[in-house]
């Protein structure tokens, strides 16, 4: 079956898209990919010397702010429906990592990862029922195919991660009479600075390629392209779901020779 394309209408042409945590890797990927389709675009993110540059290409208004701080959040979220009269979608792409052993991770620690990954998604959920819900519109939320899987270590970042899941589905019910969407995109290991201390070392990145059937790491624009995919209206009959953009990590069993074998990748768009 062929899906028809209207290629008078690139996605996200005339939208207005919100991208919070837009500075890390997927953030930055998704930002400029939503800027090339010409959507009105805002970013937001913690440190403003890297917002302001990352404005400086995309076009996009940006805000300073903690998106761990509801109030900061609900207000963003607000001023945007204010002045443009809607917002088509906003994804969240604040996230943190943590690799350590239940036993030797601290309340310190679990508090954090909660609150950076689930409780910045809970925030934009809980902001966008508030706002969103006259026009609706589209919200996507990043977890990990560590939410599925288990992989030693992850304890702490697979419980939020996995919060964020049963958030978005939830949420997906709640808000779906006002035509607002929810859904999540699931990345494997993704080369970003924050995976930086798994993905630069050769040995590291090794085992971890074997861990995904296609044979490779992801890359920023692999999850940035699902998650502009879900964001655009054009595809307004998608709510409640979970995109494995993972190599296969939370659903195929990798080959062990086919695991040895070097695997090709696709070039993004420039």
């Amino acid at each position: 079956m062929t899906i028809p394309t209207d290629i008078q209408h690139p996605p996200g042409k005339g939208s207005v898209f919100a991208v919070l945590g837009a500075t890390g890797g997927i953030g930055s990927a998704l930002s400029l990919a939503l800027s090339r389709s010409k959507a009105q675009l805002a970013i937001a993110a913690r440190g403003e010397s890297r917002l302001r540059s990352l404005s400086q290409q995309t076009g996009a208004r940006f805000r300073a702010f903690d998106a761990t701080d509801p109030v900061g959040v609900e207000q963003w979220i607000a001023d945007l429906v204010s002045e443009f009269g809607r917002l088509d979608g906003i994804a969240n792409c604040v996230g943190s990592l943590l690799l350590k052993p239940a036993h030797l991770t601290n309340p310190e620690e679990l508090t954090a990862v909660m609150d950076t990954n689930l409780g910045s998604a809970f925030n934009v959920v809980r902001a966008s029922g508030l706002h969103m819900q006259e026009k609706g519109g589209s919200v996507v939320l990043i977890s990990s195919a560590a939410a599925v899987i288990g992989i030693a270590n992850h304890e702490a970042i697979a419980a939020a991660k996995a919060g964020i899941v049963g958030l978005a589905r939830s949420a997906a019910a709640t808000y779906a009479n006002a035509g607002l969407r929810f859904n999540v995109v699931s990345p494997g290991l993704t080369r970003t600075p924050l995976t930086e201390r798994i993905t630069e070392r050769p040995a590291a990145a090794r085992a971890s390629e074997a861990m995904h059937a296609l044979g490779r790491l992801g890359e920023p624009d692999d999850v940035a392209r699902a998650a502009a995919w879900l964001l655009d209206p054009i595809n307004g009959w998608i709510t409640g779901q979970v995109i494995g953009v993972d190599g296969g990590l939370g659903s195929v069993l990798p080959s062990p020779a086919a695991s040895k074998a070097p695997r090709p990748r696709v070039a993004s768009p420039t």
